[in-house]
């Protein structure tokens, strides 16, 4: 078996430690080694910085360190308070408001107590907010799904509400000039234009409480503000709802499908069908609606619902959904599946007639697989990969709670639908060469199952916080793929194998320089700085935390947060809040540092300046940056003995005095590569020449053993 240290930064200090007397046909090999690693390793980053591009780092495993190794001696781990539901008064320390719209969520963060690591803390989920019973029609020739809806909607908030807002998220691509189609960006995450136009057009609104009223006759023509946007309406009702009264209401619509753009639409006789009903705002505790029009860098935010969809589709086609399917029947050439879930944030369905299917019982879930034919490979690789996930997310976050579950791999002609998530329901991807080469379908697979507890059941608001729900997936899906494939990979090759670890580093530090994490996803310049932020920066920042802090503090937390905050809407204060409860004062402090205000962190080997009995040294190292995270400082002798040194990384800089029985020749900064966020690692290691002055050769030999932290043999 491999060891779990046999990938980049880990191997740095033992390199470092050899005895001086470098041969030059020997510094040659390295350097070219070196060099060759880094035209690979950018390659391998590259590849990784298009897969953030495409919504999710498509990569693959890397080792990881166990919950004993890296954890400094004497880092703070804070303590466990089994006290629930008291407030944590300081608990938001450093986190500032939400900069943009009125987006109350939860009460004050609170002490949650070792309790909420295991399932057995949970309730029951409370009553959903509303009911969707919808029945809808695919018409293959126009492209077109026409439904009507009753929706039983309960005003759960503290205050009456006045009128309804509805998410159209479809009129998004209606034509150039909406607010996802004018911008800069393309079509969002999946990249270029919509090349054909897709709408959804509601005809009837009504409620039983307003008998004779069309509600949708008073609907407001575009989003406010905007005129030539209609994914954000408003609804005026004829009087208030009272705080726990209901409304019943009936709508009427037809969706015309985009050509795929943004994992929805149809590509020939393929259909993908995402956002594609009249659906509710969330209505925040305060009776008023988050309610926003859809910018191409976000994604989406709701209430809890119940969900009874009845489909009418081509009897050929294969149907997976979201939901059970309870019900089917054929009436010549087509047919009628009806699907339900509860407490769901969504529904999505697809249909193609080209699906192969399996199905297998999965940790009690009945996991339902749809593929095109000749992904054999992929298929095997992602039942393996659910099999594994559903046990692995289910035992750090709390288990997973639907019955069913589908994963849908869609033929190579759609694949701008894949890499997505909704609840029971997600789409991967890759090449039917994919598994042979690479660990991408797993990791997809992965990424995308992790997504049903953080925005599928933690229910956070993905536009105005995108790192709560990315950040997070993103560093379960490299705590799963290091515990499942351990020294495993983005590039799998004979005798060669790529980082997703190093990979993410380089990533988040190369295109993560933009600004801060935690901000508004319309806020973000680009994707690609979005991706690097949000989805790399904010692993690497966790992966680093729990490095330094003790990784069962971390798990800690996060299970405590996911278990708790289930069928809830926290906000980065809770999520501040789990981490201080867990890991202390400083670790919840550095976060908040690196989240709001871009914090960063450089140590770098300042001087070393040799005593005149050759056993002497005086050594300074600096920090640069607002994080103070503690590290390690090796001090390697001629003879190969090593004195390590710990600094709490408070203040600019620390000064240590060497002795030893053998001249100090090299002096490495945090050894163990522990600290992912380090901004220059090439800056952490010196080593001196005979002489006593730092050698050159050796910058140059570190800088190819760097490249080749993104290679494991």
């Amino acid at each position: 078996m491999s060891s779990p240290h046999r990938y980049g930064s880990e191997q740095r200090g033992v390199r470092q430690r050899e005895a001086p007397g470098w041969r030059g046909l020997r510094f040659a090999r390295e350097l070219l080694v070196g060099f060759i690693g880094l035209g690979l390793g950018l390659a391998a980053l590259s590849a990784a910085a298009d897969s953030v591009a495409d919504g999710a780092l498509d990569s693959a495993a890397r080792g990881t360190d166990n919950s004993a190794d890296g954890v400094l001696d004497g880092a703070a781990q804070g303590t466990d308070s089994s006290t629930d539901g008291t407030n944590l008064d300081s608990a938001a320390d450093g986190v500032p408001s939400p900069v943009i719209g009125h987006t109350p969520r939860e009460d004050a963060p609170r002490v949650l107590g070792a309790r909420w690591e295991h399932d057995e803390a949970m309730p029951p989920p409370p009553p959903p907010v509303s009911h969707y019973t919808i029945d809808a029609r695919l018409d293959e020739g126009t492209q077109k799904v026409t439904a009507t809806a009753r929706l039983r909607w309960k005003n759960t908030s503290q205050a009456q509400v006045t009128a309804l807002f509805f998410h159209l998220y479809l009129n998004a691509f209606k034509h150039d000039r909406t607010l996802f189609l004018r911008s800069p960006y393309g079509a969002g995450r999946s990249g270029g234009g919509a090349a054909d136009y897709g709408h959804i057009q509601v005809t009837r609104l009504t409620a039983r409480e307003h008998p004779g009223v069309d509600l949708w006759q008073g609907a407001a023509p575009h989003s406010p503000g905007d005129p030539d946007d209609e994914t954000d309406i408003e609804v005026p009702l004829p009087a208030p709802v009272p705080p726990g009264a209901e409304l019943h209401l009936e709508l009427a619509w037809e969706a015309k499908l985009p050509r795929l753009v943004e994992r929805t639409g149809t590509s020939g006789d393929y259909f993908l069908v995402a956002q594609w009903f009249p659906k509710l705002a969330r209505l925040e505790p305060d009776g008023r609606f988050r309610h926003f029009a859809f910018h191409p860098h976000a994604e989406f935010y709701a209430d809890f619902s119940h969900y009874d969809v009845t489909l009418d589709v081509p009897a050929a086609a294969q149907v997976g959904a979201s939901g059970q399917q309870i019900h089917e029947e054929i009436h010549g050439d087509r047919r009628r599946l009806r699907f339900q879930i509860e407490h769901a944030i969504d529904f999505a369905w697809t249909a193609w007639p080209g699906f192969l299917r399996r199905e297998e019982q999965i940790s009690g879930v009945r996991v339902h697989l749809l593929y095109p034919p000749g992904h054999t490979k992929n298929a095997d690789d992602t039942l393996e990969a659910v099999r594994f996930g559903l046990a692995h997310f289910g035992r750090r976050y709390g288990a997973y709670p639907y019955p069913t579950l589908t994963v849908v791999h869609p033929p190579r002609h759609a694949a701008r639908s894949g890499g997505m998530e909704y609840p029971s329901f997600i789409t991967t991807g890759g090449r039917w060469s994919a598994g042979y080469v690479s660990r991408q379908v797993p990791a997809v697979t992965l990424h995308e199952l992790a997504h049903q507890w953080f925005y599928g059941l933690v229910a956070t608001d993905e536009p105005q916080w995108p790192f709560l729900d990315e950040g997070l997936t993103s560093y379960a899906e490299l705590l799963a793929m290091s515990e499942r494939y351990g020294d495993a990979s983005l590039l799998r090759l004979p005798g060669l194998s790529v980082s997703q670890r190093a990979a993410l580093r380089r990533v988040a530090a190369e295109y993560g320089r933009d600004g801060a994490i935690a901000r508004p996803a319309a806020d973000f310049s680009s994707f690609r700085s979005l991706g690097a932020l949000v989805y790399a920066r904010t692993a690497t920042a966790l992966d680093t935390l729990a490095a330094v802090y003790g990784r069962e503090a971390m798990d800690a937390a996060l299970a405590r947060y996911a278990r708790y905050y289930r069928y809830r809407h926290p906000g980065p204060p809770q999520l501040i809040a789990a981490i201080r409860e867990t890991m202390g004062d400083d670790a919840a402090r550095n976060l908040s540092l690196v989240l709001f205000e871009r914090g960063s962190i450089d140590y770098r080997v300042r001087a070393i300046e040799p005593g005149s009995d050759g056993s002497t040294a005086r050594v300074v190292v600096y920090r640069d940056g607002q994080l103070e995270l503690p590290v390690e400082i090796s001090l390697i002798a001629a003879d190969g003995s090593e004195t390590l040194e710990r600094w709490s990384g408070r203040g600019a800089s620390r000064e240590l005095h060497f002795r030893g029985d053998s001249p100090l020749v090299q002096v490495v900064v945090d050894p163990r590569g522990l600290i992912g966020l380090d901004e220059q690692p090439l800056n952490n290691v010196v080593r001196l020449a005979p002489h006593g002055t730092p050698r050159v050769r050796e910058r140059l030999t570190y800088a190819a053993q760097l490249a080749l932290e993104l290679l494991s043999p």
